[in-house]
């Protein structure tokens, strides 16, 4: 069985001593040897954590410790290696960075569907469904019928809600009404906040998936299902499919995009050092220290050693 376990956790929530809190839940993840990376601020907090089982389960009893914390939920999965090699507690202005401080997902937030209730929800008439990941996210995978806002950051899916409730945009009133919508996310962290956001513009009927895509995927039926592809995750799989089993798509390390066994077959992808979508956008110097990080990579493989250089998916 493999041997360290792995969390990923996240919770809107008014912390306003947040900063007082970095330093005990980073003496806390040491000492029970966990790694990872946690952000704290004053809306919540979000992150992923690794290590033996017994202490990842300790600092999950010692976050709930908090009064505030005590309905924190996790996701869990299994790992043969380590995934992090560092142990790090950011404070952050947001947990997943928006830029509208008037949103609060703590107070706001839509009405949670539960996975075995989404489709049924899809099909309702006039329902307008909005996948509020980014653009090489959706690019390997979504939900038949989404609508792909062709973000590269999440910060820029305010300005794409904004003009689409223009008159003649997919979110603009009919008759005088503010369409329903759906909108879903990979884990529900950012749907969340997405919900909170189209409630603040007065969007009365919102709602978000429970769980996230990947909730959906492990609950789901594939015979039932409306998803198409695979789901990129931010994690060593890069993608998941039905059942959460690992999917096909790599990682390129230059421009972190997924690649799938076409973007591996082209002239322009080089192990560890560019790919189709980011072949033309580095320079011939920049791709020579990407070719001696791997060369580093490959050394450090050789030797059955950790190669700390390596950033980790979603890093």
């Amino acid at each position: 069985m493999p041997s360290f376990l792995t969390a990923a956790l996240y919770k809107f929530v008014e912390l306003p001593d947040y900063a007082a809190l970095q330093a005990p839940l980073l003496a806390c993840c040491e000492a029970q040897g966990v790694k990872g990376t946690l952000l704290l601020a004053a809306e919540g907090i979000n992150g992923t954590i690794a290590g033996p089982e017994a202490g990842v389960r300790a600092v999950l009893t010692y976050l709930r410790s908090d009064a505030r914390l005590a309905a924190l939920e996790h996701k869990e999965a299994w790992a043969d290696h380590l995934p992090f090699y560092r142990m790090k507690v950011r404070l952050k202005r947001e947990i997943v960075t928006m830029g509208v401080p008037e949103v609060h997902p703590a107070l706001m937030a839509g009405e949670y569907v539960k996975p075995e209730n989404w489709n049924a929800l899809l099909a309702e008439p006039g329902v307008v469904l909005v996948d509020t990941r980014n653009d090489y996210e959706v690019s390997i995978g979504t939900f038949e019928g989404a609508i792909n806002p062709a973000t590269s950051s999440f910060s820029e899916l305010p300005a794409w809600v904004e003009r689409e409730m223009l008159e003649g945009g997919r979110l603009a009133p009919v008759d005088g009404k503010k369409p329903r919508v759906a909108m879903f996310c990979t884990g529900g962290i950012r749907c969340e906040k997405s919900t909170a956001l189209m409630r603040s513009k007065g969007f009365d009927e919102v709602y978000h998936l429970e769980g996230g895509i990947l909730k959906y995927l492990e609950t789901v039926p594939e015979v039932q299902s409306r998803w198409q592809g695979e789901c990129f995750v931010f994690d060593e799989r890069v993608s998941v499919g039905h059942g959460l089993k690992p999917g096909d798509f790599t990682l390129c390390r230059s421009c972190r995009d997924p690649l799938s066994d076409a973007d591996r077959a082209s002239p322009l992808y080089e192990l560890g050092v560019s790919c189709p979508h980011c072949h033309g956008k580095t320079t011939e110097e920049q791709k020579a220290g990407y070719r001696e990080r791997q060369r580093q990579v490959e050394l450090a493989e050789k030797r059955q050693a950790a190669h700390i250089g390596v950033r980790q998916p979603g890093a």
